[in-house]
């Protein structure tokens, strides 16, 4: 089985529908009706050493204010706004007590940048290392919530920010390598301490042109495929105007990899992926300036399933290529 059978076979156990229940398994959040006018947005994510963090190049302050960010990273998916936070802790029995210190202050951090306050959670003792389940709660307006279901074919496909720093700064640790120089620094930087979209999100929620969002964490690839899965469409990607940026490429180089595949397949950019009509073009180009953040037509949605990326030779002949789930899977990704 792999991540999508085992999500699947969990959702096909749960329950459709329940008492407060407005949208279940299947979108960044769970919405939970708070009143006539706001619902309630849950996540939780976990992380584990030695397959999200390895704490040999990951400094604690910094894991724990990712611990937050890639949580809150979900609520801004949907467009609402992060409240509170639940901290469960995995940690060996002879633990390192000034990395925890630091890991909490990073925890600490994390909550004040993102305007959230932690009411509990749990701790327990490892046989096998550390790690961290961070549940957040926010809120939102009923009507401005965002879910990955409602694209349709006409739409363009948006992203915000560079894509594949974060895969290619965890290809530069795990290898072990110096490249040297500041101009890589952005992509060590997207690995060890993501930001989350949350004004972006807020703003995308409310503007009413939107159609369909979600975070991108486990690759351009397998997020617009789970997009077009619940929309029951199919996305089209242009790989010309895949935001790659200067030092991405340049790494890219270096060790020998595709800057293209590295933003298609590369998990962990938390940046947002959105759909929206081609007449929604202006408010959105001017909610990301007022964002400061650079936003980005990568695509479009199209009648069918899957997702395709769409390469043009020197003779305007365009190939073809499925890339529909080529990003990562805890449990026999094929990434390329």
């Amino acid at each position: 089985m792999n991540e999508r059978d085992i999500i699947q076979y969990i959702t096909n156990l749960a329950p459709n529908r329940g008492e407060g229940v407005v949208q279940g398994i299947g979108d960044d959040c769970a919405v939970i009706g708070k009143d006539g006018n706001s619902v309630w947005l849950l996540t939780m994510d976990t992380l584990v050493e030695k397959v999200h963090f390895d704490r040999k190049w990951h400094p604690p302050e910094l894991l724990g204010r990712k611990s937050i960010s890639v949580n809150v990273s979900d609520v801004a998916a949907m467009g609402g706004k992060p409240l509170f936070v639940l901290l469960s802790v995995g940690l060996p029995q002879s633990f390192d007590k000034e990395w925890f210190s630091a890991f909490s202050e990073g925890i600490a951090q994390g909550c004040r940048d993102y305007g959230c306050i932690l009411i509990g959670g749990d701790t327990v003792c490892s046989p096998g290392g550390y790690s961290f389940t961070v549940t957040v709660i926010g809120e939102i307006e009923k009507e401005h919530v965002l879910y990955r279901s409602n694209a349709s074919p006409g739409d363009e496909i948006w992203v915000s920010g560079w894509l594949g720093h974060a895969a290619a700064g965890l290809e530069i640790f795990s290898r072990g390598i110096d490249i040297g120089g500041q101009q890589f620094q952005p992509l060590l930087n997207a690995h060890l301490n993501p930001e989350a979209r949350t004004q972006l999100g807020l703003e995308l929620g409310r503007c009413g042109v939107v159609s369909s969002m979600m975070d991108l964490s486990d690759g351009l690839a397998t997020d617009l495929a789970h997009l077009c899965k619940r929309s029951k469409v199919k996305g089209e990607i242009f790989a010309d105007r895949l935001p790659l940026s200067a030092p991405l490429s340049r790494a890219a180089d270096i060790l020998d990899l595709s800057p293209a595949m590295l933003a298609v397949n590369g998990g962990e950019d938390y940046e947002l992926l959105f759909t929206a009509p081609p007449d929604a073009a202006v408010t959105v180009e001017q909610i990301g300036q007022a964002c400061v953040l650079d936003l980005y037509r990568v695509g479009r949605i199209r009648q069918g399933s899957g997702v395709v990326l769409l390469t043009a030779d020197e003779q305007n002949n365009v190939r073809e290529q499925k890339i529909a789930y080529g990003g990562f899977d805890h449990f026999g990704s094929d990434i390329t």
